[in-house]
């Protein structure tokens, strides 16, 4: 049997590190992937929401909207109650309606004739209702009141659902059945059967509209947050919390609150539409705004109970209702897309 035989080891010199071996690369021209840069998560979802022309386009709506809802009334000399009045020679005392004649094409259109001189010192760009009173100033007060409704009942709503799902989500066991059974009874009872009972017990106006919305409105957003909280509540983090002592309060609202926020967000893009859109429901059928105050909803009530006589009357707050349901809807589903974007759209 050939015996073996074993090389010495070789030592190695130890390494002594010298100066030269630390020197700077020259500068070089490294181009970067842009698409894939380093960047914080909310600039990346305002990007996304912004490369989207139909998110851009509701957006641009809704702000001219609320624009023209603060800034619109200013621009007329008449206030939203002021029945407006004229003299000319062959009656003393007449009140104004109609298209303003600025427009005589359209006041032409409407009732086959010119319009009468005698409205030339005024200037009513959509008119004046069978009162007399301007609807330019009577559909951008009514835009106004509508809005103001809908963003205190849908940010008072938010607060409400989030915080209850968040809770429901986190406890789990018996806590959450007990709350869901009570979520299941108050989504089972009409919306219209809460406005009937409401209304026995408060005066009409903008106080039952929004009482009868905070009654129904935070149950969608309740359901998306239990959603989350139940998908996020075993993940490591929150353990971790747990392990370094944190409170329960402090792991749902600090913790767990954030990494919810986008959903959240998205279901109150939708819901603003929708509580236009019961305003404008509940006024129109008598239980809403009180006139000489207006909304949405009264101007189109007022609008169709005279289609006959003064048809254009009812355009403006019909486009306008319109136009808000179109541009948050379109934000909605911008906000969805870009908190949530698929691989293909990245």
């Amino acid at each position: 049997m050939a015996k073996q035989t074993v090389s010495p080891a070789v030592s190695t010199p130890a390494y002594t590190p010298r100066k030269e071996d630390f020197v700077f690369l020259p500068k070089r021209d490294i181009e970067t992937d842009k698409n894939f840069a380093s960047q914080s998560y909310w600039k990346g979802v305002f990007t996304h929401f912004f490369k989207n022309r139909r998110a851009v386009v509701g957006l641009v709506i809704v702000v001219l909207i609320i624009l023209f809802s603060i800034f619109g009334p200013m621009l007329s000399s008449y206030g939203y109650r002021d029945i407006v009045q004229y003299r000319n020679e062959k009656n003393k005392r007449v009140v104004a309606k109609g298209i303003s004649p600025q427009i005589p094409a359209l006041h032409e259109l409407f009732y086959g004739e010119a319009p009468d001189n005698s409205f030339s010192e005024y200037t009513f760009l959509f008119g004046t209702d069978d009162l007399g009173r301007d609807l330019w100033t009577r559909t951008w007060y009514g835009a106004r009141v509508s809005l103001l409704i809908a963003f205190i009942t849908i940010f008072i709503d938010m607060i409400i659902g989030m915080s209850y799902g968040l809770i429901s989500g986190y406890f789990g066991g018996r806590v959450d059945n007990v709350m869901q059974r009570f979520v299941e009874i108050a989504n089972s009872v009409p919306r219209l059967v809460i406005v009937s009972v409401l209304a026995i017990f408060m005066p009409k106006g903008m106080g039952l509209v929004i009482v009868a919305l905070l009654l129904t409105e935070w149950i969608g957003m309740s359901k998306i947050a239990r959603a989350e909280m139940l998908k996020i509540k075993e993940q490591e983090y929150v353990l971790a919390s747990h392990t370094l002592g944190a409170g329960n309060m402090h792991i749902i609202f600090k913790e767990i609150l954030p990494n919810t926020i986008g959903p959240i967000i998205t279901q109150v893009m939708f819901s603003i539409p929708t509580a236009i859109f019961t305003e404008a429901f509940l006024s129109f059928v008598g239980v809403g705004i009180v006139l000489p105050e207006c909304s949405v909803g009264t101007l189109i009530e007022d609008g169709f109970n005279n289609i006959t006589t003064l048809p254009y009357q009812i355009l403006p707050p019909i486009l306008v209702l319109a136009l808000l349901m179109l541009g948050f809807n379109f934000i909605g589903d911008g906000l969805r897309e870009a908190l949530a974007p698929k691989l293909e759209d990245m």
